[in-house]
């Protein structure tokens, strides 16, 4: 099994398993949600797609931001601390500014995804090496340029995946292994910085736990504009 990384979402890579990373914040909140009793998060790009999703497919929450602001009538932000509750609806839909569209993006292109984060890294990566084929860890980036704090993530997921690692996923690895934990490792980023100023710094703290939930996300089908992913 070759393990690679992309650290842009425009980034091709040769495998046919992905492992889709936003670990600030859009998959720590796929997994905080299908952990905390969701059914299934529909995951789409633009906000009136959203909209639309809660209407045909309800019951259903909304969740989502975009620059970091809640959106006017959305349910939720885009935190897992607010997901942590009981659900009232089996359905969430989530739209972020990066993290749901390289999942929509990354179900076209790779046969399996999963959503991996730090909450359930150790669980997503025994998934993902489970078949044996060559892994691609996707970062989601901020509008397109490699964010910091996916790319320590990644480093970690690659880390637990083992197996024989491509330069990318080298080159992950040290980055990871240059801090002393994942706090340290995520709140370097330019993402952790934005979020202090939001007011935000317990979502930092909140990501950077690690193995804390054991869920395995993936993509099921489409519907509509969005990715359907579910245990």
């Amino acid at each position: 099994m070759r393990v690679h990384v992309a650290f842009t979402p425009g980034e091709l890579t040769p495998a046919p398993v992905g492992i889709v990373v936003d670990v600030l914040r859009a998959t720590s909140t796929i997994c905080q949600a299908l952990s905390s009793g969701y059914r299934r998060v529909l995951c789409c790009a633009e906000v009136d797609e959203a909209r639309a999703l809660a209407e045909s497919e309800g019951p259903a929450k909304l969740a989502g931001e975009r620059r970091l602001e809640h959106i006017e009538g959305f349910d939720f932000g885009n935190s897992p601390r607010e997901l942590e509750g009981e659900p009232t609806a089996e359905t969430l839909v989530l739209t972020t500014t990066n993290g749901t569209r390289l999942l929509v993006a990354a179900a076209e292109r790779f046969q399996r995804v999963y959503v991996g984060s730090l909450l359930n890294v150790d669980a997503v990566a025994a998934a993902a090496r489970e078949s044996g084929e060559d892994v691609a860890v996707l970062c989601a980036g901020v509008l397109g340029e490699l964010a910091l704090d996916d790319a320590y993530c990644a480093g970690r997921v690659a880390e637990a995946l083992g197996g024989e690692p491509a330069d990318s996923a080298r080159a992950a690895i040290l980055l990871k292994q240059s801090f002393p934990n994942a706090v340290e490792g995520l709140g370097a980023s330019r993402s952790a910085a934005n979020l202090r100023r939001h007011g935000l710094e317990a979502d930092v703290e909140r990501c950077a736990q690690e193995n804390v939930l054991d869920v395995v996300p993936r993509y099921v089908r489409r519907v509509g504009p969005a990715a359907e992913v579910t245990l």
